[in-house]
């Protein structure tokens, strides 16, 4: 068997892991490298593997940096099966066909080649195999699988890969991008009885999170400062899971009565079509969840809250009066009606961005988070005086220690090899260097389009 990386390896973005088998080819995942742009120049370079001789693409999840290459594959030859859940399949319809208008924007502002268009997103999706969590799947005679609930974000994997070679079973886990829990509407990660070789992400490996009751308390904090200065609080929010978790627990303390009443407004067209998708999927949410929908409760429609689905509702913002909340896309800021909204109220010392995701290195949210004082915004020359903070409680993945005790339940068998990866260099360094002191094993941080035999 041999295994190669072509994303995500030393790095975040770019999930796409090639497995080659004496009688079949895959891919883990094909996702879109994100930095500086919304969509990096790495994307628009060939793959360094021949599209059409992968049969079939494992997709872990619908968020852009592991499913935004796949119209590319389909582009360049693709025609094999894409499985994953039944909502994965249904979010990436709405975020590939956004990521497409995305890109031809860009591409055109740049004078540059579109990585893909409409069309070739539009060419792929009937490629797409929804399959239910727990079910084993024959994908091939010598190949199933099974789907596992990574609890990352709705309808996020944890593949569990059989695989026959010379007469021996051999188990490859995946875990895809692990979950934060307790986390809103989304159920725990599950965990993994065993495995000869497993895959981990270690996006906050060496990292500690708030706890739920924290984070909860960092954002009514945030939210009672800006009322009480009048001014904006912009919260940077991927459309999808992060948008829906913020307004799940901005309704909570609505609802307690623990913040004012104040617009809010869901600025992010994609967003509203994943908010959608939600409601379509009220069997997958955790109990709380749950209970509060036999309530009666609307998870995503309470006083105040306002979507902005068109270009004039989302002007509208401007005019209403401070103090407001509101949320746009992209999370790292560096697409959407975020950078626009940012424009307007970073000079202003009475508001204040919101930082919930982890931003990649190049980003206009990476800046702020680091401190700029002036950015580039629409080839504008922007002063930051308004407040920026972070609350890294609300990110969707696990932290150092959630890593840790998903992998230490891995014992039936106990993994021959873990290969670390889905991480800057140092918080793979920080997650291997405890592997080996705990796990007792020598664990793999991979090169970009190297080969691993095993």
């Amino acid at each position: 068997m041999k295994i190669s990386f072509h994303g995500a390896c030393q790095d975040v973005t770019g999930s796409c892991i090639l497995i080659e088998t004496e009688k079949s080819k895959f891919l883990v995942d094909c996702g879109m490298f994100q930095g500086e742009q919304f969509a990096s120049q790495h994307n628009l370079e060939k793959f360094s593997f021949n599209p059409k001789q992968v049969d079939f693409v494992l997709l872990t999840h619908a968020h852009l940096d592991h499913c935004g290459r796949l119209p590319k594959l389909g582009k360049e030859g693709f025609g094999g099966q894409i499985y994953c859940t039944p909502a994965t399949a249904d979010f990436a319809e709405i975020i590939l066909l956004d990521s497409a208008h995305v890109i031809l924007l860009e591409a055109q502002r740049n004078q540059t080649q579109p990585i893909y268009l409409e069309q070739d997103v539009n060419e792929i999706l009937p490629l797409f195999s929804p399959w239910p969590y727990e079910q084993e799947k024959e994908i091939t005679p010598e190949i199933k699988i099974k789907i596992r609930d990574a609890g990352h974000i709705l309808g996020s994997a944890i593949f569990e890969v059989f695989i026959k070679e010379n007469g021996q079973e051999k188990k490859l886990v995946f875990s895809g991008d692990l979950g934060n829990p307790p986390a809103p509407i989304v159920k725990d990660t599950e965990f993994i009885d065993g495995a000869d070789l497993v895959f981990i992400e270690s996006t906050y490996a060496g990292r500690i999170h708030e706890q739920k009751e924290e984070r909860q308390q960092l954002l009514r904090q945030a939210i009672i400062e800006s009322v009480g200065q009048g001014g904006v609080l912009m919260i940077p929010a991927f459309a999808l899971e992060r948008t829906q978790e913020v307004l799940y627990e901005i309704h909570q303390l609505q609802e307690a009565n623990q913040i004012p009443d104040l617009p809010i407004f869901v600025d992010s067209p994609l967003a509203i079509k994943a908010t959608a998708v939600y409601k379509k999927y009220v069997d997958m949410y955790d109990q709380e969840s749950k209970d509060w929908i036999m309530r009666g409760d609307d998870l995503f429609n309470f006083p105040g809250l306002k979507y902005t689905p068109s270009v004039l509702e989302s002007k509208a913002i401007n005019t209403t009066p401070n103090p407001k909340i509101i949320l746009a896309g992209s999370g790292m800021c560096t697409g959407g009606r975020m950078p626009h909204h940012l424009k307007l109220n970073l000079t202003d010392p009475k508001s204040h961005v919101l930082i919930i995701a982890y931003q990649a290195p190049g980003s206009l949210g990476r800046e702020l988070l680091d401190g700029a004082k002036t950015v580039i915004i629409d080839g504008q020359k922007i002063k930051v005086k308004a407040k920026v903070s972070a609350i890294g409680g609300y990110s969707s993945h696990a932290d150092h220690p959630k890593l840790m005790a998903w992998l230490q339940k891995i014992i039936q068998p106990k993994p021959g090899k873990i290969f670390v990866i889905h991480g800057e260099k140092e918080s793979n360094l920080a997650l291997a260097d405890d592997i080996e002191k705990k796990l007792n094993l020598s664990p793999v941080i991979p090169e970009f389009n190297k080969i691993y035999e095993f």
